[in-house]
């Protein structure tokens, strides 16, 4: 599994998309839950939150329990459990799988320059840069809890394709066991 993190705007979905083309592997990004949970239950709402979560974990799971591997892209903030990603990393190398963990960095210049991107409005993602910056700290404290990363790369001085390049040659060891499995 490959665990992709970072800020908001650092460019996790675009880079996810890139190294699912490159290498094989589904994109389980965040906003499919985010946004099917939101279209009944406000963000950040207890049932939001719950389900939210409960739904990541389940699909993780599942696709665990099916030898399957895939990429995730993730947000750490804290209306999320401050343990969710080491309760995935537990979940999969419990099983005997690997997960390799990327940590995308952008500074929050980079973040408020990008932040109100068209694009972004399609998965209804963070596009105010007020709430942005009033989330600055909690989101960088978040980010300091994650596991340590097998790679990090700053998304202001590499692009998408070079990214999805790097991650792709750190995982070519393992290729083999990350291979889509089909019946």
């Amino acid at each position: 599994m490959v665990f992709i993190y970072g800020p908001p705007a650092a460019g996790k979905f675009t880079i996810a998309k890139a190294l699912s083309e490159k290498i094989g592997l589904p994109l389980f990004h965040n906003h499919l839950i985010v946004d099917s949970v939101g279209a009944v239950f406000p963000f950040g709402t207890p049932n939001f939150v719950r389900l939210r979560e409960k739904f990541w974990l389940e699909t993780i799971e599942a696709a665990v329990a099916e030898d399957r591997s895939l990429i995730f892209t993730y947000q750490p903030e804290n209306s999320v459990s401050p343990d969710f990603p080491h309760r995935v990393k537990a979940l999969v190398q419990d099983r005997g799988n690997t997960i390799t963990f990327i940590r995308l960095e952008l500074s929050r210049e980079g973040q408020l320059t990008r932040i109100a991107n068209s694009d972004r409005g399609a998965f209804g993602k963070l596009r105010d840069p007020d709430l942005l910056a009033a989330n600055f700290e909690q989101f960088e404290n978040c980010v300091s809890a994650m596991p340590n990363p097998q790679l990090t790369i700053d998304t202001a001085t590499v692009s998408a394709g070079d990214a999805a390049t790097e991650i792709a040659k750190l995982l070519a060891p393992q290729l083999q066991q990350f291979a889509p499995r089909h019946p």
